[in-house]
């Protein structure tokens, strides 16, 4: 009889073997236009560009989705196809149409991308959407420090501070000690 921890080790080596899996599953590399619309969203290229899925009308009138190459870059990651766990911990849905930040308001999902099952094992999906808060002015690590208060308000504080987004971090974990600072004050 194995024991508890020969079990645990077991099940970590079949969990990484099944990402690597679906990881190469396509062949050594991953062109978005060639994958299917359940494997889009959340994907990387082996060119290190986002797939993101998109809708189409076609002449029929019927929908009709594609898999495109967006010109956001992964930093690091490369043919890569997101997990179901991941896109499970993190809140996110397979059929998300393009790449947005707006998801960043939302409460919801960010308790979802700040939980420890989504942003210490989730590489891809913190990378994009720290490039995505960067965008924004907003620092991840920050709003995520925030988020356990109240997000939208956090969101608000880290807009107003003046705290520019510095550039993504390279690692896995993601942290910050920096302080939030209170809004400044509206000029009205």
């Amino acid at each position: 009889m194995a024991s508890n921890s020969g079990l645990k080790m077991l099940a970590a080596v079949l969990a990484l073997a099944m990402a690597l899996f679906v990881e190469g599953s396509l062949g050594e590399s991953i062109a978005c236009e060639k994958l299917d619309k359940d494997a889009c969203a959340f994907a990387v290229s082996s060119a290190g560009k986002r797939c993101v899925l998109e809708k189409h009308v076609k002449r029929s009138g019927q929908e009709a989705y594609s898999c495109g190459t967006s010109e956001i870059e992964a930093e690091i990651l490369k043919n890569l196809i997101e997990t179901d766990q991941c896109i499970k911990a993190c809140g996110l849905d397979r059929k998300s149409l393009g790449i947005s930040s707006d998801s960043l308001l939302d409460t919801t999902f960010t308790q979802k991308l700040c939980s420890p099952q989504c942003y210490d094992s989730c590489p891809n999906i913190v990378d994009l959407f720290f490039n995505l808060a960067a965008g924004e002015g907003v620092f991840l690590p920050k709003l995520c420090e925030a988020q356990g208060s109240n997000a939208r308000r956090g969101m608000s504080e880290i807009r107003s501070s003046g705290i520019a987004a510095p550039g993504p971090i390279h690692s896995v974990k993601y942290t910050a000690t920096l302080p939030i600072s209170a809004p400044a004050t509206p000029p009205y």
